[in-house]
């Protein structure tokens, strides 16, 4: 057995043991893929609408039969002015509709809870698109308007998520785990006997790393399966280009825990690192959850540096919209240019241990 395989082996036996930390690094990634996609929404459902009116009109109560059978809406009927404030003011509702006819022609005005900014403006848009389309029934030469939703016509937050999930528990998981068992071997004295030893320091770090590979192809697979079975991402040809270019972020990660464990000493100190450098900046400034086009300028140049955003952004690219992969062709040449860019800066400082 060569060196290198007795170093796969050593670190594979030493993973197998710790059998819990294993267990949650499996469990996880399916619990947050689960609880995104279907705990987590930005969907809006059941708005508790009431409606004022200065009289009843065909087109009001066309209106009002609308909102009882829309299953996003729960209607509490017709109310006056002062209930739908008191309505509102309590919590018990979450938007008015007050119809007010001027001219003999029928105006509406939409008063919504904005404590809540993606309710009120969820809601507020929905209540549109119902009156919209009263209108539009009532009045036979008033234009339809079609709209068509392009890659998402069911406006599922799943598809937003699963790709910021995947592009956070890569980052992780994979840069975690190897600074810490890393440093934990430094810490014990058996890294320095290592680098000692006559092995080179490149034999040394693949041999660490190629069982946290391995055990990120896993995650991957898991998340994966998940996506396209339980939370019903659309299947296609594209999965093998997700695959690889997952698999490219994955060493992206590792080379990234490499780097931190050549800087840190202790393992608290590995995990702080971690921690700071990248789970804030991947939840707030990737994409995930905040689009990148909505920050300030100076933050959207600083969120260049951050793999998360190149990764996210190919996934919504290949799994959401799924588009060939010459369309991701710049995210995956900045994910090259920094993976190479990592690693040989890892085993630079390694080289400059051993000396």
């Amino acid at each position: 057995m060569s060196i290198f395989q007795s170093l796969v082996k050593k670190e594979v036996l030493h993973l197998v043991r710790d059998f819990r930390t294993v267990t949650v690094v499996l469990v996880m990634p399916v619990v947050l893929l689960l609880l995104f996609g279907f705990a987590i929404s930005t969907e809006v459902n059941n708005v508790r609408v009431v409606a004022v009116t200065d009289r009843h009109t065909d087109e009001t109560r066309l209106i009002a039969d609308r909102f009882r059978a829309n299953p996003y809406f729960t209607f509490g009927g017709t109310v006056s002015y002062r209930e739908a404030e008191s309505l509102l003011r309590k919590g018990k509702a979450d938007a008015a509709v007050v119809f007010r006819t001027e001219a003999g022609r029928l105006k509406l005005q939409i008063v919504t809870d904005a404590s809540n900014t993606t309710m009120a403006q969820t809601s507020a848009a929905y209540i549109e698109g119902v009156a919209n389309s009263s209108a539009n029934a009532a009045d036979k030469s008033a234009a339809a308007v079609v709209a068509d939703t392009l890659y998402n016509p069911q406006l599922k937050s799943a598809y937003n998520f699963v790709p910021g999930i995947m592009g956070m528990i890569f980052i992780l998981i994979c840069a975690m785990m190897t600074s810490v068992s890393i440093v934990s071997e430094k810490e014990s004295g058996t890294m320095n006997l290592l680098l000692v030893s006559p092995v080179r320091p490149r034999t040394i770090i693949l041999g660490k790393l190629v069982p946290y590979f391995l055990l990120s192809c896993v995650i991957l697979t898991l998340m994966l399966t998940l996506s396209y079975t339980v939370l019903e991402i659309p299947f296609s040809a594209s999965v093998v280009h997700v695959v690889w270019v997952s698999i490219l972020y994955v060493a992206l990660a590792l080379a990234l825990g490499l780097l931190i464990s050549a800087v840190a000493s202790t393992q608290v100190s590995a995990l702080l690192v971690s921690g700071v450098m990248f789970m804030l900046p991947v939840v707030l400034m990737s994409g995930m959850i905040f689009p990148v086009e909505n920050m300030p300028l100076p933050l959207q140049w600083l969120s260049c540096i951050i793999p998360a955003r190149w990764y996210i952004s190919a996934m919504r690219v290949l799994m959401v919209q799924q588009l060939p992969v010459t369309y991701v062709l710049t995210e995956v040449a900045v994910l090259s240019g920094m993976t190479l860019a990592v690693l040989a800066l890892a085993i630079k400082k390694f080289n400059a241990q051993k000396r």
